[in-house]
């Protein structure tokens, strides 16, 4: 069927049918991670085929969180689902207060390629818990994953529920010409904010996760081993194609060459020769890759900087200008521009000084830096000690600010961003005090006033 015709068919199966259960939908949730056991290995050989990722990471960072996602949707939807009573005031005696949960209707849910897995079916995992009917929409650059994922949900749910739709840029813009009841979006700033654009003609509401370059600052007072593990951990994470990876490294000069030696060593004991090291995801495609290869240009390269044409090499480089080319875009890339500072202040002012980041990541011993760092600087989310593992948990909001994206989601958080709360007060039709009826005098007025204290 057309584009049209399948959100036509949601739409009328959402409004014109029975609204399923909490409990139903549990029962699909649960049919649907038994599918995706049951498919582990096709799903690890499609990353494989589309990224170059190994079985241990495509378990790590996509069949595994969307697993856990599942789990902690199935153990929590019924309360969540509930109706939830509130506090009725003395002026609108008698009556109840409560909250109805009620899901948006027909979601339209737009993936990206680097994590194409996780990505899709985390948002639908909310989304279809919450009760809506959903379109999703993959990247048409992981294409293996893609037809993955088509499968899968058509193995699982019937087309007027949820279903794939398949293609690139066209079928984008010919989704995007639907009216749809929400869209969440995960990709770039520029496509996001098309999104926004065409979502605005209906007043649709959004989830926009973007990016940005997000910072990781490393003063004197860390563990710089410990620090250099988890900073080339993160770094190199699906080749540095992660929209929360350490995207430029801010390090205290009396501790930077120890640092930056550091990384180094752990990215050859990880890798070994990574152009060659099975373990190691190559870049989406050849247009990228040369962008990111581009970027290095003119750079003080400390180690790495080489590529095949289809693999860069974990790249470390020294003392890059904050006006550098690599510094002006999200790198995308296992690239890591290192500057050096000597006072925190200086840290917090430059970063604050361009769009909020997605992420943000700080290793010190130092409460006080800690705080600072905390409370001065606006981001998304982020680690103290560590990096990327807040996008790994159910019980934290996922989700930028200002550029670097609006709304949030993981765990109740998905289920809130596609569940509209319905007010309703049930009132009896006695006793009707006549209170806030005209004619208005003086002594009605008092009593309001006692009233809406």
């Amino acid at each position: 069927m057309t584009i049209h015709e399948l959100v036509s068919l949601q739409r009328r199966a959402f409004y014109d049918g029975i609204r399923d259960t909490a409990e139903s939908r549990m029962d699909q949730l649960e049919m649907l991670q038994k599918a995706i056991a049951r498919r582990e290995d096709a799903i690890c050989a499609a990353l494989e085929s589309d990224l170059g990722k190994c079985p241990e990471e495509a378990y790590m960072t996509e069949i595994g969180m969307v697993q856990s996602e599942i789990s902690f949707m199935l153990r929590h939807l019924g309360k969540w689902a509930r109706p939830r009573r509130v506090h009725t005031p003395l002026v609108h005696f008698p009556a109840k207060s409560y909250i109805l949960k009620e899901p948006y209707g027909v979601v339209l849910i737009m993936a990206p390629w680097n994590y194409p897995f996780q990505l899709i079916m985390n948002p639908f995992v909310g989304a279809f818990a919450a009760g809506n009917h959903c379109v999703l929409k993959p990247s048409a650059y992981a294409p293996a994953t893609s037809q993955t994922v088509a499968s899968l949900i058509s193995e699982c749910f019937p087309a007027e529920r949820a279903a794939v739709v398949p293609g690139g840029r066209m079928e984008n813009q010919a989704l995007l010409e639907e009216r749809f009841d929400y869209i969440f979006f995960t990709g770039g700033v520029n496509v996001g904010k098309y999104v926004l654009e065409k979502a605005a003609r209906y007043v649709t509401p959004v989830t926009l996760e973007l990016g940005g370059k997000s910072p990781c600052i490393v003063d004197a007072s860390a563990d710089i081993p410990v620090a250099a593990r988890r900073i080339a951990f993160g770094k190199a994470l699906n080749s540095g194609q992660t929209c929360v990876a350490p995207d430029y490294l801010l390090v205290q000069d009396s501790v930077k060459d120890r640092l930056m030696a550091e990384i180094k060593a752990c990215w050859d004991d990880f890798y070994g020769d990574a152009l060659r090291a099975p373990q190691w995801p190559r870049m989406i495609n050849g247009k990228h890759y040369s962008r990111v290869m581009a970027l290095m240009g003119g750079e003080d390269i400390y180690c790495g900087g080489m590529g095949d044409g289809q693999r860069i090499a974990p790249t470390l480089l020294n003392n890059v200008a904050w006006d550098a080319p690599i510094m002006q875009e999200e790198i995308f890339g296992p690239v890591l521009p290192v500057i050096a500072f000597h006072r925190i202040d200086e840290v917090i002012s430059l970063i604050n000084s361009r769009e909020k980041p997605l992420a943000l990541y700080l290793f010190t011993r130092r409460n006080s830096v800690r705080d600072q760092v905390l409370q001065r600087i606006p981001f998304g989310g982020g680690c103290v000690n560590d990096t990327v593992i807040h996008l790994a948990s159910s019980r934290l909001p996922f989700g930028g600010v200002g550029q670097s994206g609006m709304g949030r989601y993981h765990g109740k958080n998905s289920f809130d961003t596609f569940t509209h709360e319905k007010s309703v007060v049930l009132r009896s039709f006695r006793p009707d005090i006549r209170l806030r009826y005209p004619p208005y005098t003086r002594k009605k007025l008092d009593w309001v006033r006692k009233f809406l204290r």
